[in-house]
């Protein structure tokens, strides 16, 4: 059974840089498309970017674009996302997603594995 698992995170002043990254178990990583959500408290969870699994043009969310780049280590089944300039409202709950042979959609209900989440916080 494919599984993900985050790691990194934490706390970061505003203006600062933090990493997250995300390893699927399993086989034939390449084939999956992989994503980054987000959900702060009170709200719904929200697309933050995507690779698509036969694309290396990854798309984000406009609140994110210029600050976020997503990037994935095939050898490795490892996805990351950078995140510079951070501001408070990207404080939220990131989950890693996966879909074999996605789309690369921002809707939640497209990707089928979804990693526990990892707490990020943004302090003004």
């Amino acid at each position: 059974q494919v599984q993900l698992v985050e790691s990194g995170g934490g706390l970061v002043q505003a203006g600062g840089s933090l990493s997250v990254s995300c390893v699927q178990s399993g086989n034939s990583f390449s084939a999956y498309t992989m994503a980054w959500f987000r959900q702060a408290p009170g709200k719904e969870r929200e697309f933050v970017t995507a690779i698509k699994w036969n694309d290396d043009s990854p798309r984000y969310a406009e609140p994110v674009k210029g600050r976020f780049a997503i990037s994935r280590d095939i050898a490795k089944n490892t996805v990351s996302l950078q995140m510079n300039s951070l501001k408070s409202e990207d404080t939220a709950v990131y989950y890693c997603a996966s879909k074999l042979f996605g789309e690369g959609g921002s809707s939640t209900t497209e990707y089928q594995i979804w990693g526990q989440g990892i707490q990020v916080t943004v302090s003004a």
